[in-house]
């Protein structure tokens, strides 16, 4: 008896802890990542193995990747790579970003009169100069997203939604 109450409580762990991966994404996401997956898992199996990238990487003609890169790629999963695995991935990688409205306080620091702007060439003086250094590189990278005025001011709340959410420039 003991032992099935234990392997109920592994099970009801195990789902929770999948579940957790679903509640990090809102639903139009996790149909978006569905269709990725399911491009990516060729032979429609469920799971994504090696042979499901390289034909992936074959139909974006990048044809010399090599047996190496593709198994690094696979070891990131510790396991098969099922839906839940792949979301898992994407949510770690994911997960670096604070939510919206702490961005947002940070931003609001540096915009004492609650414009909703900052100046695109104080804040990359700011970027460069404080605690984690941007390069100049790094700087431009960020700006090339960044909603600029023709006046040099950063909307920071529609960067702030472009951080969190993805730019739909992108998407077009």
């Amino acid at each position: 008896m003991a032992s099935k109450k234990a392997a109920a409580k592994r099970g009801k762990t195990a789902q929770r802890g999948s579940s957790n991966v679903f509640s990090m994404f809102e639903q139009s996401q996790i149909q978006e990542f569905k269709e990725a997956f399911g491009c990516i898992d060729q032979n429609r199996d469920g799971v994504i193995n090696k042979a499901d990238l390289k034909e992936t990487y074959a139909q974006l003609g990048k044809l010399n990747v090599s047996d190496e890169e593709l198994e690094s790629m696979l070891s990131e999963g510790k396991g098969p790579i099922n839906f839940t695995v792949f979301l898992t991935l994407f949510g770690e990688k994911l997960n670096g970003t604070d939510p919206e409205e702490t961005i947002l306080a940070a931003f609001k620091l540096f915009d004492p009169n609650a414009t909703g702007l900052v100046n695109k060439d104080e804040f990359k003086r700011l970027l460069m100069t404080q605690a984690d250094k941007f390069t100049s590189e790094e700087v431009d990278q960020a700006f090339a997203v960044a909603p600029i005025d023709v006046t040099g001011n950063i909307d920071y709340k529609s960067l702030c939604y472009i951080i969190t959410h993805g730019d739909e420039k992108e998407e077009s």
